[in-house]
């Protein structure tokens, strides 16, 4: 029976594997991407958050690689949590091939890693560090990679891993297909694509400055030491069914979820000084529902699938505005939709601007009705002239939640 998806040119074992997992209809970047990736063209990929570029070349390589043989394909990441994420959606698209996946980072020990890569892979799905690592120790060889994925490329530059990005493509076979995707294009990525790839094929979905149309997103003015009794209010006035908090420090993100567990909530925490196992555990007792509350730094911002995310609260401003786009695009993902607020104090206005200068748009300004606010001169734009009532927020407040 043909689907959507085989009506791309895929197989019908990745056919069926993607119906599996309740994909109807490809998303735009898939319906771009894979007929060009099984052609063997070399593609700069850029599209919105959630837009399921995993799978846009996930799927084809597959196709590409046909069954096991060697160490063909090389996907690098610039985090473990989306190597990870990574890994795993091969390891489901691939259920029904004899393909062999796995993943190499670090903060864990090689012993696993090393006894893969000696039994033989056909996919790796790692970052640059540890890569390297093996390289140098000998553990793997990139002589026959055939498929080169730089994914995230533009947090890799944020990262300093172009260097060690370099190396790694220099080890790989001049005739390869390259695969590159990043949200925006600095000078020294441009640099860098046009040094890796050839004749790539450019797929753009989307306005890269603004969230995707399914996040309807506002700014919540107040003084900064009201800004956790506005955010408790927040969550109680809200019909939530998981919350992702964006928090600019470890440190903070380590108070509020302390704080938040105080009151009752179920909290996991994602930040850069947690363990790999901790980091881990927060991950998947988010999306498995044990925890309501995920309280991350910049960390959890770019990349990371977590489906059915229904809020994104942005505790602190981020600097970046590009980060603004990246975070509140966690929710609203594969069409569902979802709500964005963002806590802004005086110390916020500027880089509140900002984004709004970024994106080319005003965000709204609201006020929630009943709660003890300490006066401002953040209360005095025209936006806030009059207080919105709650039950009006379009669908930040549904509700009070039980």
């Amino acid at each position: 029976m043909e689907t959507a998806f085989s009506q791309l040119g895929l197989i019908d074992p990745l056919a069926f594997a993607v119906q599996e997992m309740g994909y109807v209809e490809p998303t735009p970047i898939q319906k771009q991407a894979i007929p060009i990736v099984l052609q063997g063209g070399d593609v700069i990929g850029s599209a919105q958050t959630g837009t399921g570029k995993t799978a846009a070349f996930a799927l084809p390589i597959i196709q590409r690689l046909g069954g096991h043989g060697a160490l063909r394909c090389l996907i690098l990441e610039p985090t473990r949590e989306l190597a990870l994420q990574v890994e795993d959606a091969f390891q489901k698209y691939a259920k029904f091939t004899d393909l062999r996946v796995t993943i190499i980072y670090g903060g864990v020990g090689y012993g696993k890693q090393i006894d893969d890569l000696r039994r033989g892979v056909d996919i790796v799905a790692a970052t640059p560090g540890r890569l390297l690592d093996h390289l140098e120790q000998g553990n793997c060889a990139l002589d026959q990679v055939e498929i080169l994925v730089l994914d995230e490329v533009d947090r890799m530059l944020d990262m300093g891993f172009l260097p060690d990005v370099r190396k790694i493509v220099q080890k790989c076979p001049k005739a390869r297909q390259t695969l590159f995707f990043t949200a925006t294009l600095p000078p020294e990525i441009e640099q860098l694509a046009g040094w890796a790839l050839r004749d790539p094929v450019r797929v753009e979905i989307g306005r890269q400055r603004s969230p995707a149309e399914t996040v309807s997103h506002a700014f919540y003015p107040v003084v900064a030491t009201q800004k956790f009794e506005l955010l408790q209010l927040l969550l109680e006035q809200t019909e939530f069914k998981s919350v992702l908090i964006f928090c600019r420090t470890r440190m903070g993100a380590d108070r509020i979820a302390h704080r938040l567990q105080a009151k009752g909530h179920t909290v996991g925490v994602l930040h850069s000084d947690r363990s790999q196992r901790e980091r881990i555990e927060a991950l998947e007792g988010f999306k498995s529902g044990r925890f309501e509350v995920l309280v991350a730094t910049d960390i959890a911002a770019r990349g990371l699938d977590i489906a059915g995310v229904t809020h994104v609260i942005n505790y602190d401003v981020p600097e970046n505005p590009e980060d603004y786009v990246h975070r509140i695009g966690r929710t609203g993902r594969a069409q569902h939709t979802g709500d964005a607020f963002t806590l802004v104090t005086e110390e916020d206005v500027r880089d509140a601007r900002s984004i709004e200068r970024y994106m080319g748009l005003a965000v709204e300004r609201k006020k929630i009705e009943g709660f003890p606010y300490v006066y401002s001169a953040l209360f005095d734009e025209k936006a806030l002239a009059e207080a919105t009532p709650p039950k009006s927020t379009s669908r930040l407040h549904r509700g009070v939640r039980r």
